[in-house]
C-alpha cells in the first residue's frame, strides 16, 4: 500500500516521497520579474518536497496580473531562475514552473504601454488588482481576436523553452483559478461566437492548443496542468462544469501528461463540491495531484485508499520550510504571518525556522 512518504514516479522522474508544495505568489522578484538569490534561497529551503511547483510565473509582459511576480520571457529573467534551480538541484530537489497567463485579472498600470488586460470576452471581473500603487479595481477586458490567440499560444511554447533553458525539471500549464484558459473554459467568462466559442469543444480547444505547442517544446514526460474545476476564484463560473472538464481531460488523454493537479472545491475555501473530481482521477492517465485544505491525515488516507497519486500543500509551505518532516513526525505546524504573505524582503519568507532549530 502506497504512503505519502514513500517515492514515486511523475513523468520521467523518481521523487522522494508524495508531497508536492504548490505553486504559491509571493510577490517578491521586484519590477522586471526578475528571481534573485533571495528566491534562490526560499526555494532551496523546502527542496525536501517531492517536487515543488515555483510560483505562477508570466508567460509575457501581457499575462502580468500582480505587481512584483516573476516572468519567464526575457533572459534574465532566464539568469535569474537559473539561480533557483540550481539552488534546488543542488538540495536534492526537483522543480517545475508554472505557465501563467491572466487574461482579464490584471490591470492597465501593468499591461504594455498601459492597455486595456485581455480575455476572451468583453466582460469585468469583481474584486481589485493588487499592483505598485496598492488595490485597484479590475476594469473591463479587451475581447481578444480570433487572430489574436496563436500568437499567445507561441507564447506558452516559448515560455516552456525559456523554462528548460532555466534548467526546470519540468512545466506546469496554468489552466485553473479563473486566468486566462479557464476563462476560455468556462461559460461565465467566454461568449464568443467564432471557433473558441459556445460549445464544449470549442470552449476547450484553446487549452488544446496551449498544451500540444508546450508538449511539443518539451515532451509528454515534462509537462502537466492545473485546473480548478468547481472554484470560483477570480469570479469564474460554468452553468455546468462536469461534461466541461469530463471532456476536457477525455481530450487531453492524446498527451499522456506527466500529472493533472486538481484543485477540489473552491480555491484556499471549501472543499463541499457536488463536482466528481475522481471522475477526473479515473479517467486520466498520468499521475493525479490532489489539492485544497488537506492535512497530513487526509493526505495519507487519500493516497492509501488510491484517489490520489500525490497531494499538493500550499499556505502550509510558507510557514513550515521542513513541512515534510513535520508531516511525517506529526509535529505541530508553525502559521504564517499574513501581513507578509505578498511583497515585501526575506522577513516572512525565507527567515520561518524548521522544526529542529525552531526547537533548540
Amino acid at each position: 500500500m502506497s504512503s505519502l512518504f514513500s517515492a514515486a514516479t511523475l513523468g520521467g522522474l523518481t521523487l522522494a516521497n508524495r508531497i508536492v508544495m504548490a505553486p504559491l505568489t509571493r510577490s517578491r522578484t521586484g519590477h522586471a520579474g526578475i528571481p534573485g538569490a533571495l528566491n534562490a534561497t526560499y526555494y532551496a529551503q523546502r527542496a525536501t518536497a517531492g517536487a515543488i511547483i515555483a510560483e505562477a510565473t508570466q508567460i509575457s509582459p501581457q499575462g502580468q496580473g500582480y505587481a512584483y511576480t516573476p516572468g519567464i520571457y526575457t533572459d534574465a529573467q532566464v539568469a535569474g531562475w537559473k539561480l533557483v534551480t540550481e539552488a534546488v538541484h543542488r538540495d536534492g530537489g526537483r522543480i517545475f514552473l508554472q505557465l501563467w497567463h491572466v487574461g482579464r485579472i490584471s490591470h492597465p498600470s501593468l499591461q504594455p504601454d498601459g492597455g486595456l488586460p485581455v480575455a476572451p470576452s468583453a466582460i469585468r471581473p469583481e474584486g481589485k488588482a493588487f499592483t505598485e500603487a496598492g488595490f485597484q479595481p479590475f476594469v473591463t477586458p479587451r475581447a481578444l481576436a480570433t487572430a489574436e490567440i496563436a500568437g499567445i499560444v507561441e507564447d506558452y511554447r516559448r515560455a516552456a523553452v525559456n523554462a528548460d533553458r532555466a534548467g526546470f525539471d519540468g512545466v506546469e500549464i496554468h489552466g485553473a483559478n479563473g486566468y486566462l484558459i479557464d476563462q476560455f473554459l468556462k461559460d461565465g467568462t467566454n461568449q464568443r461566437t467564432d471557433q473558441y466559442g459556445g460549445s464544449i469543444e470549442n470552449r476547450t480547444r484553446f487549452l488544446l492548443e496551449v498544451v500540444e505547442a508546450v508538449v511539443g517544446a518539451l515532451g509528454v514526460d515534462r509537462v502537466g496542468l492545473r485546473i480548478s474545476p468547481a472554484s470560483p476564484a477570480n469570479d469564474i463560473a460554468d452553468s455546468d462544469p462536469q461534461p466541461l472538464f469530463d471532456h476536457a481531460v477525455a481530450a487531453l488523454a492524446r498527451f499522456d501528461l506527466a500529472f493533472l493537479h486538481v484543485v477540489e472545491g473552491a480555491t484556499g475555501g471549501s472543499r463541499e463540491s457536488t463536482f466528481d473530481f475522481q471522475a477526473l482521477r479515473r479517467a486520466f492517465k498520468g499521475a493525479y495531484i490532489a489539492n485544497n485544505g488537506y492535512d497530513g491525515a487526509m493526505a495519507e488516507e487519500a493516497i492509501s485508499a488510491g484517489r490520489a497519486d500525490f497531494v499538493a500543500f500550499g499556505r502550509p509551505f510558507i510557514a513550515n520550510p521542513d513541512l515534510v518532516e513535520r508531516l511525517r513526525s506529526k509535529a505541530p505546524l508553525a502559521e504564517a504571518d499574513r501581513d507578509t504573505l505578498y511583497g515585501g524582503d526575506a522577513h516572512g519568507y525565507t527567515d520561518y525556522p524548521p522544526l529542529r532549530r525552531a526547537a533548540a
